[in-house]
């Protein structure tokens, strides 16, 4: 198990202790930033873990059509707030919260290649009452931006494509509205941080390459140049996010080689 599966299970001990039962924690960091490896070694450690990403609750392709049609061509891009279906990632925690002894949850699973929902007969399951539920994505726990802040562009795909700002104010006001009353259900939250965004294009292109078993310099032309337009799509609130967008959480400071650095535990506001 890695450090960051150690730190979570840390955590996750911490908080059941306190609250006396199953927690809900959130695992955030950007685009190839290792979150969905360590998710996964922990889950793999504890059999009263049941995890899932983010990524598993994806709208399908039609529903993103709909969006892109009434708001902006960009959201048939899966990945900002709005492409995903809240709904049912509130039922499976709902269920997993309910469930006892023998009691099988099943865990939404989505097929990237397809673009589209794992039939629901393939679903993995998860046994009993967990101890923890663990939801990675790479938005989790972001706060909105202040309006001032969306007029400007922050890249190419911003200015050429979103022009009038459609497609992030929308964003935006999913993550004032459905993401915030989402993310009050968890009881903690883990960001894993780059040292800036320059380093996540390379992150990013380092995961393809081994997901194809390829070097990073054997990556096609092609294949690099739409991985640039990707990661724009998550470039504004990951830059937040960095900044400090996002809501109290133990914050684990990555180099750029994803060596982990300082741990900080979060520091809540005052009332």
């Amino acid at each position: 198990m890695n450090e960051v599966a150690e730190l979570l299970a840390m955590i996750a001990q911490e908080r059941i202790k306190a609250l006396k039962r199953t927690v809900r924690i959130a695992l955030a960091g950007p685009q190839g930033s290792g979150k969905s490896t360590a998710a996964r070694a922990w889950a793999g450690s504890d059999p009263r873990v049941a995890h899932f990403s983010l990524d598993d609750v994806y709208l399908a392709t039609a529903e993103r059509k709909a969006l892109a049609a009434s708001v902006s061509p960009l959201f048939k891009a899966r990945g900002a707030p709005g492409t995903h279906d809240l709904d049912l990632a509130k039922r499976t925690m709902m269920r997993l919260d309910a469930a006892r002894g023998r009691d099988q949850t099943a865990l939404p699973r989505f097929d990237k290649l397809k673009d589209a929902r794992v039939p629901q007969e393939l679903w993995p399951s998860f046994s009993g009452t967990p101890n923890v539920t663990l939801i990675e994505g790479w938005c989790m726990g972001a706060v909105p931006q202040e309006p001032d802040a969306l007029a400007e562009p922050v890249n190419a795909l911003e200015r050429a494509e979103d022009a009038e700002g459609n497609w992030r104010g929308h964003a935006n006001a999913q993550l004032a509205g459905p993401y915030a009353a989402y993310f009050d259900r968890f009881d903690a939250f883990v960001y894993l941080t780059a040292p800036d965004f320059e380093v996540v294009p390379r992150w990013r292109t380092e995961q393809e390459a081994e997901l194809r078993g390829v070097a990073v310099d054997a990556l096609p032309a092609d294949i690099r140049k739409n991985l640039d337009r990707f990661v724009q799509h998550y470039e504004r609130i990951t830059r937040h996010m960095l900044d400090g967008g996002r809501r109290p959480g133990w914050v684990v400071q990555l180099d750029e080689n994803r060596r982990i650095g300082d741990v900080t535990e979060p520091i809540y506001p005052t009332v």
